[in-house]
Formats: structure tokens, C-alpha cells, sequence
């Protein structure tokens, strides 16, 4: 009987990862399912260019995965049950229950509201390609008026910042204000925050912080110190969470639902199961947790693919290096800023701004979608056989 693989997630680590283990394993041993909501390959990273109004190209993931053998499940996961090794389905024909050997959690992130009042109901958020798309539609309809718009982007980190960037240069007619929960660009250099207040200037983005909303309505947003910011389209960006499948499937999670691993990505309750992406909670090299990005869904889908190859096919298991180097920030189409990092993930005075930086992020964004819509690139032809596969169910009762 083949060993069946399933991977939940079809976004920077789950494609890639998945295109990766039908490289590497023998058709004739496992068999490899994916496991995504949408048809597209969703380019996260671009999605704020999406709600500014510009094209974003959205590979089909038929495409993606043609010539690998890789099974293409079109559904929503609706619970995992590690115990029974069984993931439940939804979809047009009515879901239902697919079964696997070994398990690559790769849901992903969603924007998080924090509890906030009026979030859900009023807010545009770039979490999404839908929800991006909402943003889209509703600044389109606020530039057809006489008066334009006033756009609020609440949430100053990196998000926020190229969220409020982008609409501003792409929609020069609306009003863009950023609302910082504390200073604008905290967490980078001196040099680098004293670029980024200069691009806003220019841009004419008008900069609130120390800032707090704590209500968001229909046309504003109440915040802590009693301030009423009037708003046509309030964006949320403050922050990302995970989805609670995780948790309620009963793995070992952190307390905002990240699923602990160790090294090798592999669930610390849950032998038969691996994460990667933005689901994953796994301390990097430098000795800090690796952040939500597309670089560790990078890193983290590698070395999971490579100890789940390993571990079926009895070959080495390689430690890939759980790296972050630094930020990567579009400010518009025309300007940038790449802000180094040092071992402990803090920023340094190093950081370069301008023209050159916007071009260098935008060659790291075609880069991820081109690696992403070609997963099995580079990889050896030669497909592993599998070995005698480990009991991991021995493997948890000894744990």
C-alpha cells in the first residue's frame, strides 16, 4: 500500500513543499495530496498591490503541479484528527474525510482583529486575495467621487506600512493615513525610520502615532484617547493569527496556536505530523522564534520536505539553516528599504533606501513566485524508494 502524504496548504511553503516530495519520492511508494481552498496560487506578498488596483499574476495550481503527480484537492479543512490520522473535508460536492500516513500542516495565516469591535464587520483587511479584492472594489467606487476618499490603515507594521504606501502612490486623489500603535518603524534603524517618514512625506501620507483604535465603525474609528478619525475605508492590518484547527485537533501549540516542532519541523505531540509556514512555532538559528514570513515558509518547507524524504526513505536528514536576515519593504513601485538584521533579529544601522532597494524586492517577489510555480526545479531526478517506514505510534507511547 502506498504511504500517503498530505499536505494541507498550497500557499509559499505547502506548493513548494509538495512539488518537492513528488520529486523526490517514487510514485509507485507514496501518494501526494494537497489540500487547498482556492484553484490560484495566491502571491501574499503582493496582495496590497492588489487592493491599490494593480494586476497580480495567480497561477493555477493545476498548473503548478502538472507533470508531478501531485493529487490536487480543492476544499476547506474543517478539523484534523491526528488520533485517527484523518483530515475532514469541505467542498461543493459536501467534503468528507481524507486519510494520510504522514501530515504537512501548511494553513497558513489570517488577519488578526484582537478582539476589536467592529472589525469583522467594517474593515477591509490584504490578509486575502478576497478580502483584497473587497479593498479593491470599495477605492475604485471612492475615486469615482468628487471629493475622493479618506483611507485609514490602521497597524504600523510591515504590512501596514506597504499597505498605506502602495494605495497612496497608486490613488493619489484619497487621503492615506497611517495609524501607529507606537513610533513609525520601531523596529528598524535610525537611518531606515528616517527614510521611511521622508517617503511619507512625499507620498502624502499623513502619519498618527502612538495611536490605539479600540472601536472600528461604519465611517471611523474611535480610539483610546477619545479621538473619533472620521474613515470612507478603514484597513486592518494590525497583526496575524493562525487558524484554531491546530489546537482543537489536540497538537501541542503555543497559546496564540502556532504548532511546536522540533528541528526538523516535526510535531513535538504528534510524530506523524509536520508543519511549516506561518503555522510553525520553531526557534532559528539565531536562538529567537522564526517570524510570519515568506522567507521562513521558505526554510521551514525545506527542511520539513527533507526530514519527512529522510526519515521514509532511511537517507541523512539535513539541517537547513533557519535563517532570517532582515526586512524587505516596498514603499510604493518606486522606492524600497532592505533594513539588515543581526544574529539576535535586531535591526542594524545597515539598511539601504531608495530605487535600488524597491527593485531588489521586487526581483525577491518574482523569485518566490517563480520557485513557488516551479517546485520540483533543481532537485535531483532520481526518486527514493521508501524504506521500511518508522511506527510512529511506538515512537509517541515511548515520548
Amino acid at each position: 500500500m502506498k504511504h500517503r502524504i498530505v499536505v494541507l496548504g498550497a500557499g509559499y511553503a505547502g506548493a513548494y513543499a509538495a512539488g518537492t516530495l513528488a520529486r523526490r519520492l517514487s510514485p509507485a511508494d507514496a501518494e501526494i495530496t494537497v489540500v487547498n481552498a482556492e484553484p490560484d496560487f495566491v502571491q501574499r506578498l503582493r496582495l496590497h498591490q492588489l487592493a491599490a488596483g494593480q494586476e497580480i499574476e495567480a497561477p493555477k495550481l493545476t498548473d503548478v503541479f502538472a507533470g508531478t503527480e501531485v493529487r490536487l484537492r480543492l476544499a476547506r479543512v474543517t478539523t484534523v484528527d491526528p488520533e485517527r490520522q484523518v483530515v475532514t473535508l469541505a467542498d461543493a460536492d459536501g467534503g468528507g474525510e481524507l486519510d494520510y500516513d504522514t501530515l504537512l500542516y501548511a494553513l497558513g495565516s489570517h488577519g488578526a482583529d484582537h478582539g476589536v469591535p467592529g472589525v469583522a464587520e467594517h474593515a477591509f483587511d490584504v490578509a486575502a486575495r478576497p478580502s483584497a479584492l473587497r479593498l479593491r472594489e470599495r477605492l475604485d467606487s471612492l475615486c469615482k467621487g468628487d471629493e475622493g476618499g479618506r483611507v485609514l490603515v490602521v497597524g504600523d507594521g510591515l504590512t501596514g506600512i506597504e499597505t498605506a504606501t502602495e494605495i497612496a502612490e497608486s490613488r493619489p486623489g484619497l487621503s492615506v493615513t497611517l495609524v501607529a500603535r507606537g513610533e513609525l518603524g520601531a523596529a528598524l534603524s535610525a537611518g531606515a525610520r528616517g527614510h521611511l517618514r521622508q517617503v511619507c512625506d512625499r507620498l502624502g501620507v499623513t502619519v498618527l502615532e502612538h495611536t490605539s483604535v479600540e472601536v472600528v465603525e461604519a465611517t471611523r474609528v474611535l480610539c483610546a484617547d477619545g479621538a473619533a478619525l472620521a474613515s470612507d475605508a478603514t484597513v486592518w492590518t494590525a497583526g496575524f493569527a493562525v487558524s484554531p484547527i491546530a489546537t482543537a485537533a489536540g497538537l501541542e501549540v503555543t497559546e496564540n496556536g502556532r504548532i511546536v516542532v522540533d528541528r526538523t519541523m516535526r510535531s513535538v505531540s504528534h510524530p506523524n505530523v509536520y508543519a511549516a509556514g506561518d503555522s510553525v512555532y520553531v526557534i532559528g538559528d539565531s536562538g529567537r522564534s522564526l517570524p510570519m514570513s515568506c522567507a521562513s515558509a521558505g526554510y521551514t518547507g525545506m527542511q520539513a520536505t527533507a526530514a519527512i524524504v529522510g526519515r521514509l526513505t532511511g537517507c541523512k536528514i539535513p539541517n537547513i539553516k533557519l535563517e532570517y536576515h532582515g526586512n524587505h519593504i516596498s514603499l510604493g513601485r518606486r522606492d524600497g528599504i532592505l533594513q539588515m538584521v543581526d544574529g539576535e533579529a535586531q535591526a542594524t544601522p545597515k539598511f539601504m533606501g531608495g530605487r535600488k532597494a524597491a527593485r531588489i524586492k521586487a526581483a525577491i517577489v518574482r523569485m518566490s513566485l517563480w520557485t513557488t510555480s516551479h517546485p520540483t526545479f533543481g532537485l535531483p531526478k532520481r526518486k527514493h524508494h521508501l524504506a521500511a517506514v518508522p511506527d510512529v505510534s511506538a515512537e509517541k507511547a515511548a515520548a
